[in-house]
């Protein structure tokens, strides 16, 4: 048998609460100017530069991370700080600075709250529950790289939230890639991976819908009259 076909039962398994449906809800977006929280989060292994942390979010902002040389001066930076350092167009100010204050507020994507990763790549595996468990149902756990023997295997494994067990050993989860041999599978931090797709204007948005409609119509009536004087 593998050494990872069935964790020991003795190993405890540590779920942690559902910070991104808690927090979500509480994030308000941040003016434009403001000032950004004096709080700096700490890196998270799945997060540990700002270079990453832009490759997550998305929306081409991985080509601005020489701007920040730091993790400080990444969450220290205002809207106006942000402008003049060439970040734009305003909106992806906006997106970033709001970005930054889920992550204050611990509401992160898929892989946040990994403990274990190695250049930019975690290790998930299928676990058993306790033998005392009323359960049977079978859990993903984030390993370390070297696990070796599952004798050396930490006291505490972390359940993360977004991945499954499907079927008997299939891992299910944003951005899986399975391991052969059914070993489990890798996630490695890739481009867009918590990107919040940007929305579609219709007619110029709400606030200028009515306006961009009105002239529509003013267009087709003016196209009708003249169409119709040629035809004359």
């Amino acid at each position: 048998m593998r050494a990872f076909e069935c964790l020991r039962p003795s190993l405890r398994l540590l779920l942690r609460p559902n910070a991104s449906s808690s927090a979500a809800g509480q994030i308000r977006s941040l003016s434009q100017g403001t000032k950004s929280a004096s709080k700096i989060p700490k890196p998270r292994p799945f997060v540990p530069d700002p270079r990453t942390f832009l490759t997550l979010i998305g929306r081409g902002l991985s080509k601005h991370a020489s701007k920040f040389p730091s993790w400080e001066s990444l969450f220290s930076l205002s809207s106006l700080e942000m402008k003049e350092l060439g970040i734009e167009p305003p909106r992806d100010r906006k997106y970033l600075l709001n970005w930054l204050h889920r992550y204050r507020a611990g509401a992160v994507g898929p892989g946040g709250d990994f403990e274990h990763v190695k250049d930019g790549a975690a290790i998930l595996k299928v676990a058993t529950p306790p033998a005392s468990a009323l359960s049977d149902a079978k859990w993903v756990v984030n390993v370390p790289h070297d696990e070796g023997d599952s004798k050396e295997l930490p006291p505490t494994l972390v359940r993360p939230q977004h991945y499954t067990v499907r079927g008997l050993r299939t891992i299910a989860g944003p951005y899986v890639q399975p391991l052969p041999n059914d070993a489990g599978a890798v996630v490695r931090v890739t481009e867009g991976m918590w990107e919040h797709a940007r929305g579609r204007k219709i007619d110029g948005g709400e606030r200028r819908r009515a306006e961009v409609r009105f002239k529509k119509r003013s267009a087709e009536r003016r196209a009708q009259r003249e169409s119709a004087f040629w035809i004359n």
